[in-house]
């Protein structure tokens, strides 16, 4: 079974299980389709963070998210007169780690060549793949500055001087021949796995890193309107190796729930379960005022930890901890909570960022939107989840590198990422911009294991959003005895009263976006505890997916929002 947020790329997974590739062949095979279907929600110049399972092995988290560069310091970028890292342009770039961790999954878990996996990509890129219509509107917002500022990305993306239409052949034809230059690197090496090494030491020393540093290193315009050029150099490339690492675990109903560690907002996501845990189930159903309200608050209460404490090599565990957990518990009130708080740990005190107060009303239903209400260049993520019949298991949450991040690199057919917006210009923050150091990211994969046996796997785009949906879709299958599939249908909501991960970073108190179907009754009640809600379409927020095994059957779910993800499988 294969479940993504594109039905082409649940398609081209689904094909190579078809062919006897195994789940890890598939899951590659498909994200690097993801790259020429979704460009406006990812790239080879972005990152990921997996969670998988082989079989009869651990949980495992597949690590792909690149660090800053060594010249990406607070002292350089205070002296370009910035006091925040940009949301678009090379400055934000952190080293592109997607590709890499790619390649390693696949060396270590596939079973296929190289050149059989990245022959579906290829294709697509060549022979062109039709543009989404999200795609084609988010370069339309974006015209003006391909035109005047990014002439590279206007070359690519508005060929013929104009946005295209929906349903436009796109090809990539510089973009496949980076694919065709990874596969041919190792057709002299020995073994299959010297043949994928071949093809990452080509990624990290060959055109694209070059390429990269050459590009960026000229100034260009960024998201502040102003120019500057980037820091990353060939080095940077060199220097970075995707990896694996444990995951972070906790119970939650007879179920162990594994997601990345504090480099990722992961754990906020596992905090709330442990807040959650001890409540009746009327206090977890989010179609019930009470339950609706306790989600939120806890949310809040979560988010404001992961903004306080997470960054790479930051310990979290103790905000895991029962005694933790009971007393965060203890904050939730009748009313919706106005304040930013954070919890109390008594050996460290919380970094508490700035609250720039965001007076635009929510934007709904977009997670990390496209291009945001002022015009300025953002992008979303997308996701793909694969089972197969050994009983492996995996979901992969790929993003950054999208189309309007940065100009494009035109002998690579694709831009750098910007997940350095992510870091604090503040040496006090556990997510400082410090060289070498992981950005905290937002992307987050979930895998939930019964008796050590990983039952399924999920994930969303959705940026700060994504542990918000993922949170009432778990509550619904492990307490409330929903199929995956009813719990993707299910009307969600999310707070916004949060300090955006994105540039700007704005916070909104209270805020909470809600689909209209979740019922008049529970929105009425929610604005009566204080809570100001913005009633979102009917089918709106999230764009979850997931897989799983459930004896000897398996089984897959999609979000039916968009009408774009897919699920498949036999």
């Amino acid at each position: 079974m294969a479940a993504s947020t594109h039905a082409t790329a649940t398609a081209v997974a689904q094909a190579v299980l078809e062919r006897g590739g195994n789940a890890f062949d598939a899951v590659v095979a498909g994200g690097f389709v993801l790259h020429i279907v979704e460009p406006h929600l990812n790239g080879p110049g972005g990152d990921l963070v997996g969670l998988f399972q082989a079989a009869g092995g651990p949980a495992t988290v597949l690590a792909g998210q690149g660090p800053a560069p060594a010249g990406a310091t607070i002292a350089h970028l205070r002296a370009e007169g910035l006091d925040l890292v940009p949301g678009a342009g090379g400055l934000a770039a952190a080293v592109p780690g997607a590709v890499d961790a790619w390649l390693l999954l696949l060396r270590d878990h596939g079973t296929w060549e190289l050149a059989d996996v990245l022959d579906y990509a290829i294709g697509y890129a060549r022979g062109g793949h039709p543009l989404l219509a999200s795609a084609a509107l988010t370069i339309g917002r974006v015209e003006d500055l391909f035109r005047d500022a990014w002439p590279s990305s206007a070359a690519l993306w508005m060929p013929d001087g104009d946005v295209p239409a929906a349903g436009t052949l796109v090809r990539n034809p510089a973009y496949a021949a980076v694919l065709d230059g990874l596969v041919a690197a190792g057709a002299g090496a020995p073994t299959r796995a010297e043949r994928i090494d071949a093809a990452r030491t080509e990624w990290k020393t060959g055109l694209v890193a070059r390429a990269s540093a050459d590009f960026l290193s000229r100034p260009h315009r960024h998201a502040t309107g102003t120019d500057h050029a980037g820091v990353i150099t060939a080095a940077d490339f060199t220097a970075f190796d995707a990896g694996y690492e444990e995951p972070m675990t906790v119970p939650f109903r007879g179920h162990t729930v594994a997601k990345a560690g504090a480099w990722s907002q992961g754990p906020a996501l596992l905090e709330a379960l442990r807040i959650l845990e001890p409540f009746d189930d009327a206090h977890l159903d989010p179609q019930t005022p009470l339950g609706a309200h306790t989600i939120i608050e806890t949310l809040k209460l979560v988010l404001a930890d992961r903004d306080a404490y997470f960054g790479d090599g930051a310990d979290v565990a103790p905000l895991l901890t029962a005694e933790y957990a009971a007393e965060r518990r203890a904050e939730i009130g009748a009313t919706a909570s106005r304040a930013w708080r954070p919890g109390s740990l008594a050996d460290r005190t919380p970094f508490r960022p700035p609250l720039r107060v965001d007076t635009a009303a929510p934007v709904a239903g977009t997670g990390e939107p496209t291009v945001s209400r002022t015009g300025r260049t953002r992008g979303d993520t997308c996701h793909i989840d694969v089972v197969d019949r050994w009983g492996n298991i995996v979901s992969v949450t790929p993003s950054g590198g999208w189309l309007q991040s940065s100009p494009t690199i035109p002998e690579l057919g694709f831009c750098l990422g910007t997940r350095l917006q992510m870091c604090w210009l503040d040496e006090a923050a556990p997510a400082a911009l410090r060289p070498g150091v992981r950005p905290r990211t937002t992307l987050s994969p979930t895998l939930v294991l019964r008796g050590g046996a990983a039952v399924f796997a999920m994930g969303t785009p959705g940026g700060d959003q994504q542990d918000q949906w993922q949170l009432p879709m778990l509550l619904r299958m492990l307490a409330g005895g929903y199929s995956a599939q009813e719990a993707v249908d299910a009307p969600t909501l999310h707070t916004t009263a949060l300090i955006d991960s994105f540039w700007p970073r704005t916070w909104t108190p209270a805020g909470v976006v809600a689909e209209a179907r979740l019922g008049a009754d529970v929105i009425a009640d929610l604005r009566a505890r204080g809570h100001e809600v913005t009633a979102a379409g009917d089918w709106s927020l999230g764009r979850l997916s997931a897989v799983g095994i459930d004896g000897d059957t398996v089984w897959a779910a999609a979000n039916p929002r968009g009408m774009q993800g897919y699920a498949a499988g036999r």
